[in-house]
């Protein structure tokens, strides 16, 4: 064996079997070098009596270690597999199997060299098992028999302590005693604890000084100092680290919280708020009755808090009591025996509050427990009528007759002052009795139904019977006395059963005979006093049904089932199976239901694939619903085909009138621009040159008017010079001629076209050009200066300057 050298450490082993040498070189720590053992060989003998020798394998290693974690820019070397066969002429052929073989680690097929290509961890994998051998290169024939060998991964520190459960929490009893107990923690590194001190851990406290400390080793916390009071401070966080490398200096460390409360013990005694309490009471308090509550205070909280008060002197012993309320400890006083103000006017009470938990740890911090007085005022009040019984509780058959008596009440009167006649009359709330069901005898107080009773409408019945104290004398109502009655109405049976639910089940084309198509049970409000049983069967119609059958279970229960196969949509698609029903009650109460089949068609496993008709009668077209929704969206649309051709239609018609003057003129707005003479939509200009022609059907065909007539002045001037009556006027006298003819005709279209400029130009010397205010004003407008405007405005200066005539148009 050779010597180890400096990392990485060789060591050449030498494999010996019948066919040649294999030769081993692995970096291995000195450890190693005990991992091979020597060459045995082994004689027995055949039956023959013959001697057979055995070789074992020259050596057999156990496993090699490797550091974790390797940082290094090269593969790192693990070792070299050679074989005394090996000339150095490249045919023989090394390869390497097993655990991370060709993943984490490779073998050079020529020279038998083993490296680790990637990073080990040994948190993740603490060994690997690999096999080696030595092969022919050409003719793949083994030369040495395969060798298994563990390459284990050696540990170093790099997982610091973890808390896996924190953060904690614990609890112990206040005034505990130094030393005691709290809470053991457990910090878990994933070190190898077998090599070095990777994962020895130490602990220590960071943070709860000086109230807790924890042992180094162990992990305990424990009380480091006495008598913590509770009522002083419940909560500590304490702060424990846990450190590796036994603490020492380089190690890695963690921390976690330890939440630490304080549990209560019973060392605080009550104490009341109050030396002396005043109550009062009025004398008709009913026995029972709250009069009042104290408390006695206690810093302690649970168990430890709780109270048992009691009257332990006073002259109100024997009329009155007190309990204690378990929720919020108060001593609730009642009255024990019936007040009479008249008797006794005043008592006093004694009281004391103690606690029911006393630990005898605390003694010297008792007594636990402390009393007080209390004043008890009776007030005189007057009473009125008195029930002889606190409630009434009467049970009435369901059938019972519209008028039967179900019970008789009786008062007592107590008179705060004489009257020379009482007498009482009893009525029902009704707000208790909102369906009107009983009726009280005024005098008598006999109780009695007077509509029938339905247990399944209604089975209880809460009435409040009054009892009104009448002075004959004063005429009114003076004093009233309640009580509750609780009507039961007692079942019979009449409601016949019925389905629990509409039933609606599927049969399979594919189905056989018997099989359970569906399960069906039945609901009945009748409530017997045995228990509902309800009987099936085919209604009689149905009795010889060919295709279905019933069972009745005998649970309340009934199953549905096949009586043949072959069922088929196209010949019918919905079978609807009338089931007959009865229950067990006298008088015996019977009903009918049906149960819906459908046919489906289904695949070999009995699931359903469709159970609708269509699928047959339109097996290539559109569903029905597509159709219908197709055809709507038809509709829909010619609909707005229509309403949009009406809207282009419709003609907007408004006037402008001017009541002083009958003149107007027809103005036609467009929303764009005229495109002046070259503009051959706006108008026939063929009619414009013919004067005599009538074309009163003809409008502007890219615009519809939107105001058809406006008044206008033209003067006569504007007339006298363009020829009217001859066929060769101009355009100028065209225009004033239907000008003229649309005066007389108010609702003939005009064949010219004037832009509407409603108030353009207001603000400017010019002002407006628009005409539409030219009727406010009943002087006529002075248009020469339009003659100054320049040549463009020369034909407007023409046909609307002002000139002085003495035979005007109109």
């Amino acid at each position: 064996m050779a010597k180890p050298d400096q990392p990485p450490v060789r060591s050449k082993v030498c494999i010996g079997s019948i066919i040649g040498t294999v030769i081993l070189l692995l970096s291995i720590p000195p450890l190693t070098s005990q991992a091979l053992e020597p060459r045995e060989s082994r004689t027995v003998k055949d039956s023959r009596g013959e001697a057979l020798t055995r070789v074992k394998r020259g050596w057999v290693w156990n496993q090699f270690f490797v550091l974790e974690e390797y940082t290094g820019l090269e593969p790192l070397y693990i070792g070299k597999l050679h074989s005394d066969m090996d000339r150095g002429d490249g045919s023989i052929k090394y390869i390497l199997s097993g655990e991370g073989a060709g993943i984490m680690f490779t073998i050079d097929d020529v020279t038998g060299d083993i490296h680790a290509i990637q990073r080990l961890d040994r948190e993740v994998k603490a060994q690997y098992v690999l096999r080696a051998q030595a092969l022919h290169r050409q003719t793949g024939r083994p030369l040495e028999p395969e060798s298994e060998f563990i390459v284990k991964i050696q540990d170093i520190n790099d997982n610091e302590p973890k808390f896996l459960d924190g953060p904690y929490h614990a609890t112990i009893p206040e005034m505990s005693e130094i030393g005691t107990s709290v809470i053991q923690l457990t910090a878990t590194d994933a070190d190898d604890p077998t090599y070095g001190n990777s994962a020895r851990v130490v602990y220590s406290i960071l943070q709860g000084q000086p109230y807790f400390s924890v042992e180094p080793q162990t992990g305990i916390i424990r009380v480091s100092l006495a008598d913590m009071d509770r009522e002083v401070k419940e909560n500590y966080s304490v702060v424990i680290q846990a450190k590796d490398m036994g603490g020492q200096l380089g190690g890695l460390a963690g921390t976690t919280t330890v939440n630490i409360t304080l549990s209560d013990v019973n060392d605080n005694p009550p104490k009341f708020a109050q030396r002396l309490y005043q109550m009062s009471v009025p004398e008709s308090a009913p026995v029972g009755s709250a009069v009042g509550r104290i408390r006695a205070k206690d810093r302690d909280t649970g168990i430890n808090a709780e109270m048992n008060y009691s009257i332990i002197d006073g002259d109100g012993r024997d009329s009155f009591d007190i309990s204690t309320d378990p929720t919020n400890q108060f001593g609730i006083i009642t009255i024990k025996k019936r007040l009479d103000f008249e008797s006794k006017r005043s008592y006093t009470l004694k009281i004391e509050g103690s606690n029911t938990h006393l630990d005898k740890r605390f003694a010297k911090h008792g007594p636990f427990s402390d009393t007080t007085i209390v004043h008890v005022s009776v007030e005189d009040v007057d009473e009125p009528p008195v029930f002889d019984a606190p409630a009434y509780f009467v049970e009435v058959a369901e059938d019972a007759e519209v008028g039967t008596v179900t019970m008789q009440t009786s008062v007592t009167i107590f008179l705060f002052s004489f009257h020379p006649y009482c007498a009482v009359r009893y009525s029902i709330e009704r707000t208790s009795d909102p369906g009107k069901y009983f009726y009280i005898d005024i005098t008598s107080g006999a109780l009695m139904t007077v509509r029938p009773l339905d247990r399944e409408e209604v089975p209880w019945h809460n009435v409040t019977v009054l009892a009104m104290e009448m002075s004959k004398s004063l005429d009114n109502p003076s004093q009233i006395g309640s009580v509750s009655v609780t009507v039961k109405v007692l079942d019979v049976n009449d409601n016949p059963p019925q389905l629990a639910q509409y039933y609606e089940a599927f049969v399979c084309e594919n189905a056989k005979a018997g099989q359970l198509i569906q399960t069906v049970t039945a609901v009945d409000p009748d409530d017997p006093l045995g228990g509902q049983h309800f009987y099936y069967s085919l209604a009689p119609e149905a009795a010889n049904n060919p295709n279905f059958t019933l069972r009745d279970n005998q649970d309340n229960s009934a199953w549905v089932l096949t009586r043949r196969g072959g069922f088929s949509q196209r010949d019918q698609s919905i079978y609807r199976l009338p089931i007959f029903i009865s229950d067990g009650e006298q008088p015996v109460q019977t009903s009918t239901g049906t149960l819906t089949v459908r046919v489906c068609s289904c695949d070999g496993s009995g699931g359903v694939l469709s159970c609708d008709a269509e699928a047959y009668t339109l097996p290539t077209a559109l569903s029905r619903g597509a159709l219908i929704a197709i055809l709507a969206c038809i509709f829909v649309l010619l609909a707005m085909i229509l309403l949009m051709l009406s809207l282009r239609n419709q003609r907007k018609k408004p006037y402008l009138c001017d009541e002083e003057e009958n003149v107007h003129e027809n103005i036609v707005r467009y929303d764009d621009e005229g495109g002046g003479e070259e503009d051959t939509e706006a108008f026939d200009i063929a009619a414009m040159w013919n004067p005599r022609g009538t074309h009163l059907g003809r409008f502007r065909q890219d615009m519809l008017p939107e105001i058809e007539s406006l008044s206008r002045h033209v003067p006569q001037a504007a007339v006298a010079g363009a020829g009217i009556g001859g066929g060769t006027g101009g355009v100028h006298g065209y225009v004033l001629a239907k000008l003229l003819e649309a005066d007389h005709d108010p609702g003939a279209p005009p064949y010219d076209s004037l832009q509407t400029y409603a108030y353009e130009g207001e603000g400017s010397v010019a002002e407006s050009l628009s005409s539409l205010q030219s009727a406010t004003s009943n002087a006529d407008h002075d248009y020469d200066y339009l003659s100054d405007w320049g040549p463009r405005f020369r034909k407007l200066a023409e046909m609307y300057g002002v000139l002085e005539t003495s035979n005007p148009l109109w």
